[in-house]
């Protein structure tokens, strides 16, 4: 008597996969706009909704024109792009380490970036395109310092984690004491800054954030098809005629861009680019999908700014501060988890 499992043929097992991923796209979008439009309509300082309506027709209502369209409408869409940029940036640097530890917050990108970034606020007032490139420069540099540090030899990965942790305790020194050496006034905007805030949010610097994004995004298709030969092995790699190294420059370029260009405006979100990338290899049960951690990214950091407005009366924190309270249980977590594993890398 012949036993057979009725297991879904193939195309009816894509099938599934693609309705699944279908929903968790719809739904993680609803959850987004859900919290966008909560922000706006509900919490601590409400609008009323014909009001709102009303500024949407494009009538001029006073107060909630300015209160709109100045400041919670660009606030939401400068917290979305930051949160696609970090979530994006964490899942690409994770998918190549294949370590959840390996996001630009851990590893000391963010640090590069946010180092250069204060060099030119204090010493030069730097703002607008210059800050950005100068964030991009920075965490550049660092990315390619910690990469020369790990290369060669067996267990890369954990050593590039190890490198960076060393390479950014080195960072957060130099920011302190940059900080001791400018007037109160400067250190105390670099200080807001470096919390990570979407207060000082505008059009011009969305508009800024959504172009650098867009160029950048247009070489992550491009490194996604090279990191998926990359993941078969150097030798694989090679023999399937990949420039290993070239690819992996293009990466880290490509990853690191996408952290400083919302550094510069936001200031470092902890913990979105960790948290990103393993929530959508969750959600998906498999690897981690780049796309869909943009995309989850976005949602924590808009969920983060509601509950930023909302969680003490009489008190606005800064988003980077709840985006460092829920993400650091998280980061625990995952150092137990794999310290129960006998695997620290």
């Amino acid at each position: 008597m012949s036993t057979t499992m009725t297991r879904p043929a193939p195309r009816t097992r894509a099938r599934m996969r693609t309705r699944r991923d279908a929903l968790i796209w719809a739904a993680l979008i609803l959850l987004g706009a859900t919290l966008a439009v909560l922000y706006v309509l509900a919490g601590r300082e409400p609008l009323p909704l014909d009001e709102v309506a009303a500024v949407l027709r494009g009538e001029t209502v006073p107060g909630t024109s300015f209160i709109l369209l100045e400041d919670r409408a660009p606030r939401l869409v400068v917290g979305a792009l930051a949160g696609a940029g970090f979530g994006a940036s964490g899942a690409l640097f994770q998918r190549w380490l294949g370590n959840p530890l390996a996001s630009p917050d851990v590893i000391g990108v963010g640090y590069g970036a946010s180092a250069a970034a204060i060099i030119a606020m204090v010493y030069f007032h730097a703002q607008g395109p210059l800050l950005t490139l100068t964030a991009m420069l920075g965490g550049l540099g660092i990315a390619g310092l910690i990469y020369w540090l790990s290369a060669g030899g067996k267990h890369a990965g954990a050593k590039l984690i190890l490198a960076g942790l060393a390479i950014g305790g080195m960072l957060q020194s130099l920011i302190q004491y940059l900080l001791t050496r400018t007037d109160v006034r400067t250190a105390g905007e670099a200080l807001r800054w470096l919390t990570g805030s979407l207060a000082p949010s505008t059009w011009e610097r969305a508009a800024v954030m959504a172009i650098g994004l867009a160029l950048v995004a247009l070489l992550v298709p491009l490194v996604l098809k090279r990191l998926k030969i990359m993941e078969l092995g150097d030798d694989a790699a090679s023999a399937l005629g990949l420039n290993v190294l070239a690819s992996r420059m293009l990466l880290v370029f490509t990853a690191v861009t996408l952290t400083a260009i919302p550094v510069a405006v936001t200031g470092p979100l902890a913990f979105v680019a960790f948290l990103a990338g393993p929530l959508s290899a969750g959600l998906t049960r498999g690897v981690i999908r780049v796309p869909l951690a943009a995309l989850i990214g976005a949602v924590l950091v808009l969920g983060a700014n509601f509950i930023a407005a909302n969680l003490f009366s009489g008190v606005a924190l800064p988003v980077g501060v709840v985006t460092g309270i829920f993400g650091a249980p998280f980061l625990l977590w995952v150092l137990v988890r794999a310290n129960s594993r006998g695997n620290g890398g």
